[in-house]
């Protein structure tokens, strides 16, 4: 059975190194979400019974069927589905948070503040040169974060929900949708640890 992704040691640097941030996300996405039918293959037991060779007279139209069982689903979901889903959304809201808060360490808000007033104090004079208005001010590194948590927000919202449909699928489950369910998990480990 795959292992729940690890969570990263959290700091502002982390979520401000898009590439660190983006690399830890595609990495858990892809060792559960990504490979979930092959998560969910490695629960089957290959063979309850031993090989028939009069199985190989007659023609099998039926496929055999790929249902995982209840249990084994269930403890698939409680241990590495739900925990790896748990980390990322820890990682997404503690990014989430960062990005909404100030940050006195910018690197460029010195530069920024120079063109911004350099544009302030600029001649702008439309009929000589009709772009010379244009200023495009450099965006500060909590706007940049946002915009990424907003849609890796997105891009997580259809992983998990085309990972429960294929869960749906192989187990047999019925009523809830993946964040209901992902929701009830959390609430269920919360009384568990009070």
């Amino acid at each position: 059975m795959s292992r729940p992704s690890e969570t990263p040691h959290l700091t502002p640097q982390f979520c401000f190194n898009q590439t660190a941030l983006r690399d830890f996300l595609r990495i858990s996405r892809s060792t559960i979400d990504d490979s979930i039918t092959q998560n969910l293959n490695a629960l089957l037991t290959p063979s309850t019974r031993g090989f028939d060779p009069a199985s190989t007279s007659s023609r099998h139209v039926a496929p055999p069927s790929r249902s995982v069982p209840g249990g084994q689903c269930h403890q698939f979901k409680q241990r590495v589905l739900f925990p790896s889903w748990r980390t990322r959304s820890d990682v997404l809201d503690y990014c989430a948070g960062v990005a909404t808060s100030s940050d006195p360490y910018d690197p460029d808000q010195v530069l920024r503040q120079v063109e911004d007033d350099r544009a302030r104090q600029r001649i702008v004079d439309e009929r000589l040169d009709p772009y010379s208005g244009r200023y495009f001010p450099r965006e500060a590194r909590t706007e940049s974060l946002a915009m990424l948590m907003r849609n890796e927000r997105a891009v997580e919202k259809i992983i998990r929900s085309r990972s429960w449909s294929i869960i749906g699928d192989r187990c047999g489950l019925t009523g809830d949708d993946a964040e209901g369910a992902f929701e009830q998990w959390r609430e269920q480990e919360r009384r568990k640890k009070t």
